[in-house]
């Protein structure tokens, strides 16, 4: 998100909360006391040295800290250069709580296979990705994915290697046919404030916060339901939606949503800073806590995925979300 969205936020909080009053226009949950994301400069048995935008940060272990690197991994086997996310405990931000390092992600619609390769467009005019299926996670997303050919859907998470992505694991489970003969929704007439499905993340700096990319620590949510009026992305111009499975009412970037993590019961306010088109593409269920709420409701960044309970590698979480501000 740039500068000028960012103040584009403020004054939309500015001008709701003069015209409607405070409650309709709450200020974003900061998440940055808890989260942490940079490069590894070191990672030895029993402390992770990150270099941040705060400059080198130390982080020490408890016994049930986690690591995650494509899979469950020991400390030891983060490498230097290595983006990294981390969780802190709850007691202090020296504690590592959880560790994912090069976590990425590729959610939308295959155009390419060439073996075990995949090219997917993750909508938006974002570029698009090349997917690599290691044989060791090939089976794994062959369940859930039960077409990998041009014009299906595709979602997983992994690690970057070398500006590809090695998949490791699917998010959601996929229709068994392409994106072309989803059969058409209906428009939606009417909308609530508050809404159920999941959210899911998404990385708005492409896995580059080696280069300490401002973008790798922005706060907040891409929609799926923007409108074109109001939306000052990254690529200006229309958000490629289709109509979601979930009834949203259309936000523009700068918008608050409330959201609960319906596993955890963590909540936060979020801004809406981008499009989240490929998110009205699919209408899936999150395979945690049991809910049957289909359909996506945002895209998190990393940064507040994470403050908000979601771990990377699971993909999604089941949410509640209320609108607070939809005034433009």
């Amino acid at each position: 998100m740039t500068d000028s969205g960012r103040d584009h936020g403020r004054d939309r909080r500015r001008f709701t909360a003069a015209v409607l009053g405070a409650a309709a226009a709450p200020e974003p949950t900061p998440v940055h006391h808890r989260v942490a994301r940079g490069v590894v400069v070191d990672a030895t048995s029993y402390m992770l040295c990150l270099a941040t935008p705060r400059g080198e940060e130390r982080f020490l272990y408890e016994r049930v800290t986690s690591f995650w690197r494509g899979g469950e991994v020991r400390p030891t086997e983060l490498r230097p250069g290595d983006d990294a996310v981390v969780l802190c405990s709850h007691d202090g931000r020296l504690v590592a709580e959880h560790v994912w390092a090069q976590a990425a992600r590729a959610t939308g619609v295959i155009t390419a296979r060439e073996g075990d390769t995949l090219q997917v467009d993750p909508g938006h005019g974002r570029p698009r990705l090349t997917v690599v299926l290691p044989y060791r996670s090939s089976g794994r997303i062959a369940v859930r994915h039960p077409r990998l050919e041009p014009g299906y859907l595709f979602d997983a998470v992994g690690t970057w290697q070398n500006g590809e992505i090695q998949a490791s694991r699917p998010v959601t489970t996929q229709p068994p046919y392409p994106l072309s003969a989803t059969p058409r929704r209906p428009p939606t007439r009417q909308y609530s404030t508050t809404v159920t499905g999941i959210a899911t993340w998404y990385d708005p700096a492409w896995g580059r916060s080696s280069h300490l990319d401002p973008r790798a620590l922005v706060a907040g949510a891409a929609y799926p339901a923007l409108d074109p009026v109001g939306h000052e992305g990254e690529h200006n111009g229309t958000c490629d939606r289709r109509t979601s499975c979930v009834p949203l009412p259309l936000l523009s970037t700068g918008a608050a949503l409330s959201l609960r993590n319906d596993c955890t019961r963590d909540t936060a306010v979020v801004p809406v800073v981008d499009c989240a088109a490929a998110d009205s593409w699919l209408c899936d269920l999150c395979p945690a806590c049991g809910s049957q709420s289909a359909g996506r409701l945002a895209s998190l960044t990393m940064t507040s995925f994470v403050a908000l309970g979601g771990r990377l590698e699971a993909g999604c979480f089941n949410a509640t979300m209320t609108v607070a501000n939809q005034e433009g």
